[in-house]
């Protein structure tokens, strides 16, 4: 018996031709440039990613996440009682583990599979009091200015976004600071982002693309002027023929100009530390962690 669902072969022709047919090369920021992060579907499957600890594509494993933390604590003049703000929290892995050591932390994020198993995780470790996990866009959010003693970027994140965006949420991040208080964004190397273009392919049954049969196929191109990186996913989803074309831009940025952006939101004096300052993560050498400190000024 032929196990091709035939009624979906019209649909899935079509789509074909239409990966045939796909402009030779993206332009950045179509469509928001960016994951379907709050996709109620698109969230829970990525947050079995983030909670996969067979890899660190999506959160860094415990043992990863255990020395960040330790750093973070040291470097931020962490201490029990102080109020962190931790924009893009994802499921609250670094949120909860900061409550759990005494801090007050807030952390927003726009995955609603993520802030659910956040709100859970701090259940589960009796620090529901010291969490407020908040669903909601970080580009709109404006938490009250000058309350926290630290906030976080962590884990790239702050690329998925234009300059434009990036510069506007470093602005709110600094301002949400305490005179003296200090903001950590993690950004890869612009050296050493991977500027080749490239092609894949590959066939799952379950994923972070889909839940039933799925050929999944990927482009990478480098716009140097931009100093930009675009990602075109096509997934094929072969039961229904159904197309998924998404586009994801990041945006890299150099020491200069990212020590530019904190100065200009108000800080005035930045760290740069390249490799995770020798922290044993087995991807350090791709990433340089800046803490800024809000003026006291």
């Amino acid at each position: 018996m032929n196990d091709v669902d035939t009624g979906a072969a019209p649909d899935l022709a079509a789509a074909l031709w239409r990966i045939h047919r796909r402009p030779g090369r993206p332009q950045a920021w179509v469509g928001g440039g960016n994951l379907p992060w709050n996709d109620p579907a698109f969230s829970a499957r990525m947050l079995r990613e983030h909670l996969d600890e067979s890899h660190g594509a999506a959160s860094r494993r415990s043992a990863e996440r255990a020395a960040q933390i330790d750093w973070l604590w040291a470097r931020l003049a962490l201490a029990p009682g102080k109020r962190v703000l931790d924009l893009t929290c994802g499921p609250g892995l670094y949120a909860v583990a900061l409550a759990r050591r005494g801090c007050q932390v807030t952390g927003v994020d726009f995955g609603p599979a993520s802030i659910a198993y956040a709100r859970q995780l701090a259940a589960e470790h009796a620090v529901t009091a010291a969490c407020n996990f908040i669903e909601q866009d970080v580009r709109t959010v404006t938490p009250p200015a000058a309350s926290y003693d630290a906030a976080l970027i962590l884990y790239g994140q702050l690329a998925v976004f234009t300059r434009a965006e990036a510069a506007a949420l470093v602005k709110t991040a600094a301002a949400s600071l305490q005179p003296g208080g200090r903001l950590c964004i993690e950004l890869l190397d612009q050296d050493r982002v991977d500027k080749k273009q490239s092609t894949w392919w590959f066939t799952d049954d379950r994923g972070l693309w889909g839940d039933a049969p799925f050929v999944h196929l990927g482009e990478r191109f480098w716009d140097d002027e931009q100093a930009l990186s675009l990602e075109r996913f096509y997934t094929l989803h072969l039961e229904t023929g159904q197309l998924d074309e998404v586009l994801l831009c990041d945006q890299t940025y150099g020491v200069d100009e990212m020590c530019g952006l904190l100065q200009a939101a108000d800080c005035d004096l930045v760290d740069v530390y390249p490799a995770w300052d020798g922290l044993p993560l087995p991807d350090a050498a791709e990433w340089h962690v800046y803490v800024a400190q809000k003026s006291i000024r």
